[in-house]
């Protein structure tokens, strides 16, 4: 068993961060969604697209997309953490959705408005690549880290992404912006998605040679691979009942993920649609997002250590229901890149701390992490699902982004209510707020 705050493993960890974020900045933030929304742009028909012979306003097919993606992310990596668990060989695991996601992005390159079908298939692909293969690595956390570097260790991880995330945006941005060799702007950004592959794929293999197998203390089973695999699920899961502070947790957890993860998604095709940005305005300002984002995840562990994760969360949480009711009245882009700029400072903040947060409150020192991070993973697929469902299903029967960014502000409100309970829940039970 390697030792715990090893920087060696710690800064090899971080690049699995910057390997993929990539996809998160480049596919679903800013050269994706307007390249998406500009060749299914088709006003005499109310910007509606044909999949499989249904019409779907094209900003809510896409959302309906990465809602069924996260749904089947949902559905398996319960059954597969319990397995990585169970054989020891989570790196495993995280290789292949790697893989997946990485090939995904780079058949992307081939997207027209003639192969929409195939290319939505591969771009729901890329999506359970990315967060197929974020359960095992966030369930090295644990691992590599004591309970007292977490928030630490947890921030570097999405300062690496942030940083790696910006670097290849601004490589992409170049081809799109000065359009060098005869390309357009089309194939330009088609070249992007191939540019993410290759780079997911590339600096992965930093983790993927330096990060141990799995767990390390994986036992042996009599039992056949899939029914040990839900056995340790069921022992996670009844340990996890037992656990009144991270039962809580989870359910707020929920709530205001439906709202962040949601906010990330479709950010840049509320820009695009509501406000009617260009690829440059766009990628201007998810870039302002990342840069801002950098310094949220390390102004977050520094607050936490001095008033508590749970309270700092439910800072947090209450300025997301703001950054919701200025979306809804938000009409110019000075408005949005102001937005934009609070929106960085928390997503930064809420996704490195709520990571941190659920890995101080599971046990520690226990053998199937992976198993236990499968329940934070799932309950944030399934807030994805939620939230991009219902956003995308009010944008379909409005006809405007708007109305449902006003939704996604009861989900915060929701979560905000259960994390001010869970404050008095630490109290009562004499523990710190994490």
């Amino acid at each position: 068993m390697q030792p715990k705050n090893n920087k060696r493993t710690i800064r090899a960890w971080a690049f699995f961060d910057w390997a993929n974020s990539a996809y998160n900045l480049v596919i679903t933030s800013t050269i994706f969604p307007a390249y998406y929304v500009a060749i299914t742009a088709n006003k005499e028909n109310g910007n509606h697209v044909v999949f499989f012979g249904k019409s779907f306003v094209n900003t809510a097919l896409q959302d309906y997309t990465l809602a069924a993606a996260y749904l089947v992310v949902a559905l398996l990596l319960p059954m597969l953490t319990s397995i990585a668990d169970y054989r020891g060989n989570k790196k495993i695991f995280m290789q292949f959705f790697t893989w997946m996601g990485a090939i995904s992005c780079g058949m992307l390159y081939f997207f027209k408005i003639e192969t929409l079908e195939q290319s939505m298939i591969f771009f729901g692909l890329a999506a359970i690549g990315y967060s197929g293969g974020f359960v095992f690595y966030n369930s090295y956390l644990p691992e590599i880290a004591s309970l007292d570097m977490q928030d630490k260790v947890s921030a570097k991880g999405f300062t690496y992404g942030y940083i790696g995330s910006v670097i290849l945006q601004l490589i992409c941005f170049f081809f799109v912006l000065t359009t060098p060799f005869g390309m357009t702007q089309g194939t330009a950004s088609q070249l992007s998605f191939l540019l993410v592959g290759i780079w997911w794929i590339g600096f992965a293999f930093i983790p993927f040679i330096i990060l141990p197998k799995g767990s390390p203390n994986a036992r042996s089973h009599t039992h056949d691979i899939l029914r040990g695999g839900f056995i340790e699920l069921g022992k996670v899961w009844k340990q996890v009942k037992n656990m009144p502070i991270l039962k809580r947790y989870l359910p707020a957890f929920f709530f205001y993920s439906m709202g962040v993860q949601t906010i990330m998604l479709v950010a840049a095709s509320f820009a695009a649609k509501e406000l009617g940005m260009d690829k440059t305005q766009l990628i201007t300002t998810i870039l302002i997002i990342q840069i801002v984002a950098i310094g949220g995840a390390t102004l977050m562990s520094r607050l936490s250590d001095k008033h508590g994760n749970i309270k700092v969360l439910a800072w947090v949480v209450a300025i997301w229901i703001l950054v919701c009711i200025g979306a809804y009245f938000t009409t110019t882009n000075i408005e949005f890149f102001i937005l934009a700029g609070i929106v960085g400072l928390v997503m930064g903040g809420i996704q490195s701390l709520s990571r941190s947060t659920y890995s101080k409150l599971i046990p520690q020192d226990i053998p199937d992490s992976a198993s236990f991070f499968s329940f934070y993973d799932v309950t944030e697929k399934l807030a994805i699902v939620g939230g991009m469902f219902s956003f995308g299903l009010i944008d379909d029967i409005t006809g405007s982004m708007r109305n449902s960014a006003l939704v996604l502000c009861v989900y915060f409100i929701i979560g905000l209510i259960i994390l001010l309970s869970l404050l008095k829940l630490t109290r009562r039970h004499g523990v710190e707020s994490k």
